[in-house]
């Protein structure tokens, strides 16, 4: 048994976690203060990749899914979902089988991947909506190919990204959904009416709101009013400071509910690396900024998002205006509840946690330390 102490980002009181066999023995307050946040690992619930690795390479590697795991710990990600964007079926199921081994061949990765997330590929195939997805892979939702990703990958597909205004959509989201798979929406151009018959069907989240979506839209009839005023669906937030204004992950926040929000990194490959211009598999030509902006080289246009979860939540904070235990509990608890009760720290759950400084400025956190079933990571 040893313990840990650390500043309760709840409510800023010390406490002490005792750990015995890599799991919570109890959570008690503490006489020794510190100036480090003691927090639950945080919960990634979409990555594409960081570090130089990426999820959707042409060529899938289980080794390429074993050094992300170990780039993600090291951010203070203790729990991830690793995320396949719309391509052919071939390459889908060649990524997830790459998913599916590293998993077989690693403990570490097989106890921080719950499952997968693939964004699309059944989404709009509109400019604008479909963001950086290629227009040519995109389909109608179809549950035998669905069957065939499963197969492929001994039933690893845990959520799916779609757009409900296909006519298949209702009936492939309530099959997902009666077999325990999320079902979420993005990437639309749907109707009001289409995205509430989705959520009627049990589609439950909507996939980085405000984003996937094209710039000039109708000031009412639009999908993001629709999955705003959703009760039932949960939103993923990207809370770099580049994907949304301020005023705008403010409103979506006091819109939906801390409960009901979700950060979410959507972080590619070049995450994590330095500031330059870069040929990108996805955009081509892009450039990486000091601030953490990726773009089209030359252009404002964004061409995915870089930093780590860790630094969203710091911005979320600033952005919105939240507290640090709220934008926490949108990093581990919420995002948790969909990934076996991962975010939630209490007693009888597996010791991942993590300690940390806010940075100076409030632009990212400075990771101290983290543990991966009661083990230091190093």
């Amino acid at each position: 048994m040893y313990t840990l102490r650390g500043l309760n980002p709840q409510d800023g009181e010390p406490i002490e976690i005792a750990v015995r066999d890599g799991i919570i023995q109890s959570i008690t307050a503490s006489r020794h203060a510190n100036d480090q946040w003691l927090s639950r690992g945080f919960v990634d619930l979409q990555v594409n990749g960081y570090g130089g690795e990426d999820v959707n390479m042409d060529e899938p590697d289980p080794q390429a899914i074993v050094s992300l795991t170990a780039k993600m710990i090291a951010a203070g990600v203790t729990t991830y979902v690793p995320t396949i964007i719309t391509a052919s079926e071939q390459k889908i199921t060649a990524a997830l089988r790459a998913v599916a081994r590293a998993r077989q061949s690693s403990t570490i990765v097989a106890g921080c991947v719950p499952y997968v997330h693939v964004e699309g590929p059944h989404i709009s195939a509109l400019d604008g909506f479909r963001g950086a997805h290629p227009a040519e892979h995109v389909r109608p939702p179809d549950l035998a190919e669905f069957a065939r990703w499963q197969g492929a990958s001994d039933g690893l597909v845990g959520m799916v990204t779609l757009s409900p205004h296909f006519p298949e959509s209702c009936e492939y989201i309530s099959r997902l959904s009666a077999l325990g798979v999320h079902t979420s929406i993005g990437h639309t151009h749907a109707s009001a009416e289409e995205i509430h018959d989705a959520v009627d069907a049990g589609a439950r989240f909507s996939t980085h709101l405000g984003n996937g979506i094209a710039g000039m839209i109708p000031r009412h009839a639009n999908p993001i009013w629709a999955q705003l005023s959703e009760d039932r669906l949960t939103a993923t937030l990207i809370a770099d400071g580049h994907h949304l204004p301020a005023d705008t992950i403010k409103a979506m926040i006091r819109a939906k509910g801390i409960g009901r929000s979700i950060l979410v990194s959507d972080a590619v490959a070049l995450g994590g690396l330095p500031a330059g211009t870069y040929d990108a598999p996805i955009g081509g030509r892009v450039e990486l900024h000091s601030n953490g902006r990726l773009s089209l080289a030359g252009t404002e246009f964004l061409a995915g998002a870089v930093l780590p979860l860790k630094d969203g939540i710091a911005r979320a904070m600033t952005m919105a205006g939240i507290s640090l235990g709220d934008s926490i509990r949108m990093a581990t608890e919420n995002p948790g509840r969909f990934a076996g009760g991962a975010g939630i720290m209490q007693a009888g759950m597996p010791a991942d946690l993590v300690s940390f400084r806010i940075e100076s400025g409030g632009t990212g956190l400075c990771i101290e330390r983290v543990l991966v079933r009661g083990k230091e990571w190093s």
